[in-house]
């Protein structure tokens, strides 16, 4: 009898985990606070020149969200994060080093893998 409770007690965990799992990689979980969060939208007058940053870590609409706040924080530089494809692209109006983006990206949490 014990045995089929543990059983039991141990099927309702491992469902309750797969359920949040799926939650979470479909951008409804709690995964970094969730909400409606929206960050400001950055438009520059004169681009110079785009780049793409690879960006590892992302997970969910908050993660966007999180990324391009702090790229679109900085001056000269807007950013748009496509989170399927783990892409970041940043559109310069005045030169920035690519350094400078890298360390307030990995400030933030997030990895960054490669520059295109």
């Amino acid at each position: 009898m014990v045995n089929y409770m543990i059983i039991g007690i141990l099927a309702v965990a491992v469902i309750i985990g797969i359920r949040s799992t799926i939650k979470h990689f479909k951008g409804e979980g709690g995964c970094c606070g969730s909400g409606s969060y929206k960050p400001k939208k950055k438009k520059l007058s004169n681009i110079i020149y785009r780049k793409t940053f690879k960006v590892e870590g992302m997970h969910c609409a908050q993660c966007k969200a999180r990324v391009e706040e702090v790229v679109n924080d900085m001056k000269g530089v807007a950013g748009k994060v496509n989170l399927k494809r783990g892409e970041l692209t940043i559109s310069y109006a005045e030169n920035v080093d690519d350094e400078l983006i890298r360390k307030r990206i990995e400030k933030a949490g997030y990895t960054v893998t490669e520059i295109i």
